[in-house]
C-alpha cells in the first residue's frame, strides 16, 4: 500500500514536472521560468499568447525595443490595422499588399501564429465603397458582391498561413444604443440584412478550408442579466447557436476584453463560465484584444503615486481576471494583447474626453509593469488538474 502510494506520487511530480518544463541544474543555476518570454510559458499549456502589432512602429528604425519585443514575446500577432478593407484596398480594384504582406512574413521570421484581423467590419471601410453606397451607385446586389469577393481575394492570399480569421467583426449593438434593445448593428446590417454574417462565413470558408472562423466582439467578457434585450453575451451565444444549427461553418467566437479600471467588470469565475457555455456550443473561444486603460486625472498626469498605484494594481487584475479564465477552458486558444507598450497604445488617442491610457503590459520606457508580471506568474503558476493543455479544433465543413 505505501509503495502504490508512493508510486502514485511520484508520477504526480514527474507529470508536474514534465508540464512546467523543469530541468536538471546547470553548472549550480536552478531553472528559472520568470527568465521565459510570455509566449514561452503559454506553450506549456497549449495556449498562445499574442500581441496587436503596429507596422509603422515595427519599421521605424529609432525603436528597435519594439520590434524586438514583438518578435521575442509573444507567440502569435495580430496586425492592428493593415488587414483591414481600407488599408488594403485604398482605391476600387486596386490592392496595396506590401504592409500585410510585411506583416506575414515578420510572424514566419518569428515563428509566430497569425490572427487574421480583419474581413467585414463596419468601420475603417474604403472611402470609395461607403460613397459609392451612399450617392446610390452601389446598389444592394454590387455591395453583396463586392463583399464576397473581397473576403474570397484576401483569405485566398493568405490561405494557409492564417490560424485565426476575425470573419465578422462588432456586428451586434450595446444597450446603451438606439434602440436601447440589442440588435444587428453598422453598414452591413443596415444595407445586406443580418444575412451577411452567414455569408461571409461561408465565403471565408471556401477560401480557406484550414483556418478557424471567428465572430469577433466587445463587452462580451460574461453574461449579465440574462434578459436578451440588454445581455449583449446572450444575444451573441445566442447567434453563434442559430448559425451552427444552420450549418454555418462558425469555428469560434473571440471576446476583445477591452477593460476599464473604473468599472467593476468581473470576477474570474464569472468570465470562466461564459467561456465554458461557448465551448459547450463546440466553439473555441480566444480573447483577441486585451488591454485596461485607467483615467488619467490631474493626480496622475502629475505622477502622484497614490493615484497611479491604484490604478496599475487593478489593471494587473483585470488582465489576470482574463487570463485565469483562459486557462481554466481548454477550448481558449489563444489571449491577445490590443498592443503591448504605453508608448504604442490606441488608447489616448480614441479616449481623450476625459483622457484614459496606461492600458498595456508596459509603460513607455517599455518597462513592464505589475500587469506584465501577474500575466507571467498566471502562466508560471497555474497547472493540473485545473488548468489542462488546449482542445484541438478543426475547422467546420
Amino acid at each position: 500500500m505505501k509503495l502504490r502510494r508512493w508510486t502514485a506520487v511520484a508520477a504526480v511530480a514527474v507529470a508536474t514536472a514534465a508540464m512546467l518544463n523543469t530541468v536538471p541544474a546547470t553548472a549550480g543555476r536552478p531553472y528559472d521560468p520568470t527568465a521565459q518570454s510570455l509566449g514561452t510559458l503559454g506553450q506549456r499549456h497549449g495556449l498562445h499568447i499574442g500581441t496587436a502589432v503596429d507596422m509603422d512602429a515595427l519599421a521605424d528604425p529609432a525603436d528597435p525595443r519594439y520590434r524586438e519585443l514583438a518578435a521575442s514575446e509573444f507567440s502569435s500577432v495580430t496586425a492592428e490595422n493593415v488587414m483591414k478593407w481600407e488599408s488594403l484596398e485604398p482605391t476600387r480594384g486596386s490592392y496595396d499588399w506590401a504592409p500585410a504582406d510585411a506583416f506575414i512574413d515578420f510572424a514566419r521570421r518569428n515563428d509566430q501564429r497569425v490572427r487574421g484581423h480583419v474581413l467585414v467590419w463596419h468601420n475603417q471601410l474604403p472611402g470609395w465603397l461607403t460613397s459609392g453606397v451612399a450617392d446610390g451607385s452601389i446598389s444592394r446586389e454590387e455591395l453583396r458582391e463586392l463583399l464576397r469577393k473581397h473576403i474570397t481575394t484576401v483569405v485566398s492570399r493568405y490561405r494557409g498561413r492564417i490560424w485565426q480569421w476575425d470573419v465578422v467583426n462588432e456586428a451586434v449593438s450595446d444597450p446603451w444604443d438606439t434602440p436601447s434593445t440589442l440588435h444587428y448593428k453598422g453598414f452591413w446590417a443596415q444595407h445586406l440584412g443580418p444575412g451577411y454574417i452567414a455569408d461571409a462565413f461561408r465565403w471565408a470558408r471556401a477560401a480557406d478550408p484550414k483556418a478557424l472562423l471567428f465572430y469577433n466582439d466587445y463587452n462580451i467578457e460574461a453574461f449579465g442579466s440574462g434578459d436578451p434585450a440588454n445581455d449583449k453575451t446572450q444575444f451573441v451565444y445566442d447567434m453563434a447557436k442559430r448559425l451552427l444549427a444552420e450549418g454555418v461553418p462558425i469555428d469560434g467566437v473571440g471576446s476583445q476584453g477591452h477593460l476599464g479600471t473604473q468599472y467593476g467588470n468581473f470576477d474570474t469565475f464569472q468570465v470562466a463560465a461564459a467561456l465554458k457555455r461557448f465551448s459547450a456550443l463546440g466553439l473555441a473561444t480566444a480573447f483577441t484584444e486585451v488591454d485596461v486603460r485607467s483615467r488619467l486625472t490631474e493626480g496622475v498626469l502629475a505622477g502622484d503615486s497614490e493615484e497611479i498605484n491604484p490604478r496599475l494594481q487593478a489593471s494587473a487584475s483585470n488582465f489576470s481576471v482574463l487570463l485565469k479564465a483562459c486557462l481554466a477552458d481548454r477550448h481558449c486558444l489563444s489571449y491577445t494583447v490590443w498592443g503591448f507598450s504605453d508608448r504604442h497604445s490606441w488608447v489616448p488617442d480614441w479616449f481623450d474626453d476625459p483622457p484614459e491610457g496606461l492600458a498595456t503590459l508596459y509603460d513607455e520606457q517599455y518597462r513592464p509593469k505589475r500587469a506584465y508580471q501577474e500575466v507571467k506568474a498566471d502562466l508560471i503558476f497555474a497547472g493540473p488538474p485545473y488548468v489542462l493543455p488546449r482542445a484541438t479544433h478543426r475547422p467546420r465543413r
